[in-house]
């Protein structure tokens, strides 16, 4: 005997019958406002018309009581990134919620709006955007969507509320410990330039050796990595003798290439040329020699992010664009103080 099993209607089913779009369904069960009035009519004809029910996410969205916050993300293999990834997932346990987290190859204005709508459908209550690059704060200041989002890592001026380590302050810190140790002039192997941090790296170099009467030398660029450390060391090695005595490096990956580019070029550091990274990664303090770098506070950064973004669902930040800045440390090694 042949049974017809049954099985209730999808989203995907009501998108059909209103001749809408999967996510436009979703907008208009996550009561988003960026939904024409007739169009949100037809799909809830069409709810109706099946006996479409929501899931428990999407009941539970209703009610803004999921306890489950979403993550958007990319460049997940980079340290700074994934530190604070882990830390957002640690401090968000710890304040009893879960974590459903995107990871985007790019953060675009489409992308981020697809995991946006993504973490809409599945009931998050708030969302935390890692979004180093200006490209992607200025898109997601642009989107609308049901829930406060709060970025991390995008540095100074973001219209968005924002949690971040001073990065202005850090590179204050390393290039006043270089000028402070003797050293004339500090040069600068910078991030790439779309990175808000980056910029804040380079503006904090430059204010300080400004103030201190130094026309800053010319920037060098790299991309977080230690292959483009190593090129830039290999640059870098051909002015030692020519005034330059020491390097701020804007990430400990890079400072590491520069320290093998110098060191097969004959250069002893820091006996010829100091170095200071930034971040302060597992592997600095064994770097030959070990590394004098910034410290950031991945663990503080998660629980002001995690803090920031549940007042926001609860209605208790203060007005404006509350941003959180955390202070970063440094940690003097053998890169900068010779025996």
């Amino acid at each position: 005997m042949n049974h017809l099993e049954l099985r209730p209607p999808t989203m995907a089913d009501v998108a059909r019958l209103a001749g809408v779009s999967h996510q436009t369904v979703s907008r208009v069960l996550g009561d988003h406002p960026n939904v024409r009035e007739e169009t949100r009519a037809k799909v809830l004809r069409a709810i109706e018309e099946m006996g479409y029910r929501r899931n428990s996410s999407a009941r539970a969205l209703a009610t803004r009581r999921t306890r489950t916050l979403g993550v958007v993300a990319a460049n997940t293999t980079l340290y700074g990134p994934a530190s604070t990834l882990f830390a957002l997932e640690d401090a968000a346990r710890a304040a009893g919620y879960t974590v459903s987290t995107v990871s985007l190859h790019k953060l675009a204005k489409e992308t981020l709006s697809e995991a946006l709508d993504h973490l809409s459908e599945g009931g998050v209550e708030g969302v935390i955007a890692l979004a180093p690059q200006r490209s992607a704060v200025e898109a997601l200041a642009e989107l609308r969507h049901p829930f406060p989002v709060v970025v991390v890592g995008t540095g100074s001026g973001a219209e968005i509320p924002s949690v971040n380590v001073d990065q202005q302050l850090g590179a204050r810190l390393a290039t006043g410990h270089l000028l402070a140790a003797g050293h004339r002039t500090v040069w600068h192997l910078a991030g790439p330039e779309d990175w808000q941090e980056a910029a804040d790296r380079v503006t904090g170099w430059r204010t300080t050796l400004e103030a201190a009467g130094v026309e800053p030398p010319k920037p060098l660029r790299g991309d977080w990595s230690p292959l483009s450390g190593y090129r830039a060391g290999q640059e870098l090695a051909g002015w030692v003798g020519r005034g330059l005595t020491a390097v701020f490096v804007a990430n400990d990956q890079m400072a590491l290439g520069v320290l093998r580019a110098l060191r097969e070029a004959g250069v002893r550091t820091p006996q010829d040329v100091a170095i200071v990274g930034f971040d302060d990664i597992p592997e600095s303090e064994f770097f030959a020699p070990p590394l004098t770098t910034v410290r950031q506070d991945f663990a503080t950064v998660g629980k002001h992010s995690i803090a920031l973004l549940l007042d926001l669902i609860e209605g208790r930040a203060p007005s404006g664009t509350p941003g959180v800045a955390i202070e970063p440390h440094l940690v003097v090694r053998a890169s900068t103080a010779p025996d």
